[in-house]
């Protein structure tokens, strides 16, 4: 009996032993244990975030590389292109062997500077990108002038800015644009800067319903009063891009508000 008596408290002694607490805690109040745990657990918090950011490394090169704003760089050589663009675009075409308006890129650092044109490497570097377009190393010399001399595509307009040209209720669908269009808008350029105003008088005289559109017998020969000849073909070429769905009307307001910036 004692023998069982001593193996009960044998056994007993030990589930004593198990359910006192490690002595490092026991020893501990309530407010240092609580302590403690925090301790443990922002030190496992720590660990886990320097793993994680050890397995996805930062990459600030990638954040931080400049945006481009071409927008602003255009505007600030807009103005010595429009005094130079005729010597730009001669030299652009000669480079031009095979007459498909590109150039290669590496050319154009050589025209900046030849017309002072003021740019930096890397305003040129963002330049160039935009304008190779095909992504094949050529610079699209139309494209450009395009945006820097006709304002063929919608700009912002401010509170401030004085209205000459109305904008149309309805946005135009432009048609294609071929080199044989923006050659021959550039070409006339100069001649429609010059009469614009009394131009778009004349327009008005022929539009008896002011719908703001013509016929392209009457378009052709207000062009014809101030002086404007165009060819069949480049009648035909901007034809296609103002009269893109063929109604035989084109709207004069369209057409002049792209040679004026």
């Amino acid at each position: 009996m004692r023998a069982i008596d001593d193996g009960r408290a044998s056994k007993y002694q030990q589930r004593q032993k198990q359910a006192t607490p490690p002595a490092s805690f026991a020893a501990l109040s309530l407010e240092q244990t609580l302590i403690k745990i925090k301790e443990i657990v922002a030190s496992s918090c720590d660990l886990l975030y320097k793993t994680s950011a050890s397995s996805h490394p930062q990459t600030t090169t990638e954040c931080s590389a400049p945006v481009p704003n071409w927008e602003e760089i255009e505007n600030k050589i807009r103005k010595n292109i429009q005094c130079s663009w005729r010597d730009i675009l001669k030299l652009c075409q000669e480079k031009d062997v095979s007459k498909i308006g590109e150039i290669p890129v590496s050319d154009f650092p050589d025209i900046a500077e030849k017309f002072h044109l003021d740019l930096s490497k890397e305003e040129i570097s963002q330049i160039t990108t935009k304008y190779d377009i095909k992504k094949n190393g050529k610079f699209a010399y139309y494209d450009f002038f395009q945006s820097c001399i006709l304002l063929l595509k919608p700009q912002k307009s401010t509170l401030l800015q004085r209205v000459i040209i109305p904008k149309p209720q309805k946005p135009m669908s432009p048609g294609p644009q071929s080199m044989l269009f923006y050659s021959t808008m550039l070409r006339i350029q100069p001649q429609i800067l010059h009469c614009w105003r009394p131009m778009k008088r004349t327009f008005k005289s022929y539009d008896e319903s002011r719908t703001g559109l013509l016929n392209v017998a009457d378009f052709r020969q207000v062009l014809h009063e101030y002086k404007i000849n165009l060819s069949e073909e480049e009648l035909f070429n901007i034809l296609e891009y103002y009269d893109k769905t063929l109604s035989s009307k084109i709207s004069y307001n369209d057409f002049l508000r792209a040679f004026l910036q």
